[in-house]
Parts: structure tokens; sequence; C-alpha cells
């Protein structure tokens, strides 16, 4: 019986999630993605944001890859895109050495978000990515202050019995 009231917060949670994404015509495996992240990567707002902080760059560098590679291809013809992406996703072995943007994970979620809508290269359609992404980050994060607040009255009952 203690797991039921959590199954209900999650099927909650998730029902709510993909009304809200189906109805705003959201990508909702990019909600969640977003979602899946927020447990990864440590379930707190620091470490979300951090997340969510090189998701964005993952998507960046998505970018810069193929606008490199039309430039490559101009250059060295079908080589340009397997170029770019070596370059750009090699320079990722420097990012894994530093304190804060080290989640080599987290980047390429961004750039899998990025490649898998695969948007028109301009700027609304690239920033209407990040509102599925927040949304996913703020559903996990109620989902997980819900589930929370039921272990703690689960316990607190069993410590009162």
């Amino acid at each position: 019986m203690k797991t039921l009231p959590i199954a209900i917060a999650f099927g909650f949670f998730g029902a709510v999630a993909v009304t809200v994404s189906f109805s705003l015509q959201w990508p909702t495996w990019v909600m969640f993605v977003a979602w899946v992240s927020f447990y990864i990567f440590g379930k707190k707002i620091e470490t979300s944001l951090w997340a969510l902080l090189q998701i964005v760059l993952g998507m960046m560098m998505a970018i810069l890859i193929q606008v490199s590679a039309g430039g490559l291809q101009q250059l060295i013809g079908g080589l340009g895109f397997p170029v770019a992406v070596f370059l750009y996703i090699g320079s990722l072995a420097y990012f894994a050495g530093t304190k804060k943007l080290n989640n080599i994970p987290a980047w390429f979620l961004g750039l899998i978000i990025l490649f898998g809508a695969h948007p028109p290269l301009e700027p609304l359609p690239v920033l209407n990515l990040l509102i599925p992404i927040l949304a996913g980050f703020l559903f996990a994060w109620l989902n997980n202050k819900v589930v929370d607040m039921i272990h703690e009255r689960q316990t607190s009952k069993s410590t009162v019995q």
C-alpha cells in the first residue's frame, strides 16, 4: 500500500505533462528528456540548472556543427559534416576537464534534442525548444517534491506506530 500514493503521483504528473505537451504541440520526447535529466543529474535546483545550461550548450554546439558543416562542405564536399562533428565533439574533451561544464551526457542530450527535433536554424524555433525542456524539469521537480512529501508522511506514520 505504500507504493500506491507514489504510483498515483507519478501517473498524475505524467498524465498532466503529456496533456499539456500535446495541447501545446510540444515535442513530448524533448520534455521527457529534460524530466529524465532532472533525475539523472541530481534532483536539486543547482545541479539541474547546471545540467540545463549544458543541455543548452549542447544545442548551441549542434547549431555550430550544422553551420560549420555547410561552410566546410563548400571546401571539402561530403566530408564537411563529419569533420565539423569531429571538431566540435572533440572539443568536449576539454570541457570534461572543467569543474562546472564537465557533464558530457548533458551536452549530448542537447545535441540529441537539436538534431532530433531538427528545427529551422532560426532563433524562434530553437528558443521554442526551451519551453518543453523547462517544463520537463519543472514537472520532474514537482513530481519529486510530492514523492518526497509522501515518503516523509509514510516515515512519520511508521515511527508513530
